[in-house]
């Protein structure tokens, strides 16, 4: 359990990171795409996914305050699904390339990496 956790663990912050930044860096592409946040929305958001992102992996394998990882893949959890919705509202086409179908699947595995990291397998 404590290596899927991790594998979990370094994917999500992967793809976090990389989602993160393209929210922040990029925003002029998204904001053609997608009109429900403002630029400082979508910049919070970013820095929120990339700081989250770091947390996941940077606390639990130093052993420095490993209670932050679990914390910080519920933050990203809760972000993630609440994206989710906002996707849901504005896109009801259901594709693969719809961010709503990885909004849900990227939320659901952040949600299981926090239960995972505070209940089932703590890193401590």
């Amino acid at each position: 359990m404590n290596v899927l956790l991790w594998v979990l663990q370094v994917a999500l912050a992967l793809l976090y990171l990389a989602g993160g930044a393209y929210k922040v860096f990029s925003f002029d592409e998204l904001a053609n795409q997608f009109r429900a946040l403002s630029r400082g929305g979508w910049r919070a958001v970013g820095v929120l996914e990339m700081l989250g992102a770091v947390l996941l992996v940077v606390p639990a394998a130093t052993k420095w305050m490993p209670v932050l990882t679990p914390l910080a893949a519920a933050a990203l959890a809760l972000e993630t699904l609440a994206l989710a919705g906002l996707y849901a509202r504005y896109s009801l086409k259901l594709a693969a390339t719809n961010p709503l179908v990885w909004s849900l699947v990227m939320g659901v595995l952040a949600a299981f990496v926090a239960y995972g990291r505070y209940a089932v397998w703590p890193s401590a």
